[in-house]
């Protein structure tokens, strides 16, 4: 190992911030308190989410990123925050936690010390402010490492954060960032260095967090498809992903990136789509989209996350679309790493197939995600649910999202039950560590105080006698 003399400047500046969160971190658990940890959360949360700020914050997005829009940067600065601190409202996050006398156990919630987190330039004020909310909850300090588009969002909202910890005595090095010009050697020595890294962003992100040597919590890149049946509503089911696929220009990962149409109704959904400014690419002018949209083999930065007359225009679009147009859907039968429309587009082109019925909309849906986004979600729009249940047990997905509009229903609504979250584990299929969406519980680890309690031994014959019966001893 270098000498301390030896470390190089950059490496030994996150040193020096680690250390602060460290210092701070052990202040705020020792001094700790439920009602302290939730007012440290919902500090964080009322920083994002007052309107003068949540409007400075998403004009500054969009200025410094070019992606996304501002209403909608607003919006889910706002719903995600609300829907978070909802969420985390009543949960118990310091001290006894749960006191069991049948197990002889009591619970006691601890924090993990300092958290790393690794955040992506599509959200750059919205996932850091999650992240930071669920860390304060817990417990902890949190240090973030925004991409090097997402640095000024960063920065005006941890000082948005600090104006509200300094109402409270609050330690502004609870909650601290990587200071531009970002590397990677910063960040991995952020992950290095942390009690437990949260990053959401790029598999090549996901891959150095999950091999960094500090237990991580780290979820990729969707790409949802949605099969639209025979039984569908299609005036809803159009509206639904019309407003889910435009939303901050598709920047979220549970954007819907494709869908697969049954015969029965396909004429019907591209008119009722058409409705809703879905404009159809025919299959015969697809590769012309797909030569605009990835010029050199990588996504046109002109096209992708854009208003739609933006993106139209930079693909040869604006002349020949129907006026009102809002997003492309492409008809195409393709699917791997040779038909790049089956893959994530992050820009308002949607991949449209075609299936003979629910079997092969179903057998289409899984191979589209073995080529890309297995473990994300899914969606159907179905008057049969157990089409939904049948998506569940078969494709390899952690969710199957049910006549929802995909983008705001994966990462939690006020109208079901998924805690509000941009980041969505994808269990194994995904190469992930969880299955559920990130939350409050990974950010809080817990001690067990174990006593003794009356045997409880079972007999041979209540284990096994029904397997003897069976088979034999």
């Amino acid at each position: 190992m270098n000498a301390p003399n030896d470390i190089a400047p950059e490496i030994a500046e996150v040193d020096r911030i680690v250390a602060h969160a460290r210092k701070a971190q052990a202040a705020y658990e020792a001094t700790g308190s439920q009602a302290l940890y939730d007012k440290a959360a919902l500090a964080a949360g009322w920083a994002i989410m007052e309107p003068a700020r949540n409007q400075a914050l998403a004009e500054l997005a969009v200025e410094t990123t070019g992606l996304g829009n501002v209403p909608d940067k607003i919006t889910k600065n706002h719903r995600k925050t609300l829907g978070l601190l909802r969420d985390i409202a009543e949960a118990k996050t310091f001290g006894v936690i749960s006191d069991d006398p049948e197990t002889g156990i009591t619970e006691i919630a601890r924090a993990i010390g300092v958290v790393g987190a690794v955040v992506p330039s599509t959200n750059p004020a919205a996932t850091p402010a999650n992240n930071i909310i669920n860390a304060l909850k817990g417990g902890n300090a949190i240090v973030v490492a925004p991409s090097p588009k997402g640095v000024a969002s960063c920065e005006m909202l941890l000082s948005f954060i600090h104006a509200e910890f300094d109402k409270l005595g609050l330690d502004r090095d609870l909650v601290q960032m990587i200071p531009a010009p970002g590397s990677k050697a910063k960040t991995q020595r952020l992950m290095e260095t942390s009690d437990r890294v949260i990053c959401t962003g790029s598999q090549n992100n996901v891959h150095r967090a999950q091999s960094c040597g500090t237990p991580a919590v780290a979820v990729g890149a969707g790409n949802v498809i949605v099969i639209v049946d025979e039984t569908a509503d299609l005036s809803a089911a159009a509206a639904k992903i019309t407003a889910s696929k435009c939303f901050d220009n598709a920047t979220s990962c549970s954007s819907e990136n494709a869908i697969v149409v049954v015969d029965a109704v396909y004429d019907d959904f591209i008119a009722a789509m058409a409705a809703e400014g879905g404009a159809l690419v025919p299959a015969s002018d697809a590769a012309g989209i797909i030569a605009r949209l990835w010029p050199d083999g990588h996504l046109n930065r002109s096209a992708i996350a854009q208003d739609a007359d933006k993106m139209l225009e930079a693909l040869g679009m604006a002349d020949k679309a129907p006026e009102g147009t809002k997003f492309l859907a492409v008809e195409t039968d393709g699917i791997g790493p040779d038909h790049p429309l089956s893959g994530e587009k992050l820009s308002r082109v949607l991949a449209l197939y075609r299936a003979s019925d629910y079997a092969g909309a179903k057998a289409l849906a899984a191979r589209v995600l073995a080529h890309q986004g297995a473990g994300h979600s899914v969606g159907i729009h179905t008057s049969d649910d157990a089409r939904a249940v049948d998506l569940g047990r078969e494709l390899p997905t952690c969710r199957v999202i049910v006549n929802q509009a995909h983008t705001f229903a994966t990462g939690g609504s006020f109208n079901n039950g998924m805690p509000f979250s941009l980041s969505m584990g994808c269990g194994s299929w995904g190469g992930n560590s969880i299955d559920t969406n990130l939350h409050w519980r990974h950010f809080v680890q817990t001690t067990k105080i174990v006593r003794e309690i009356a045997p409880r031994e079972p007999a041979l014959e209540d284990v096994f006698g029904a397997y003897w019966r069976e088979a034999g001893q």
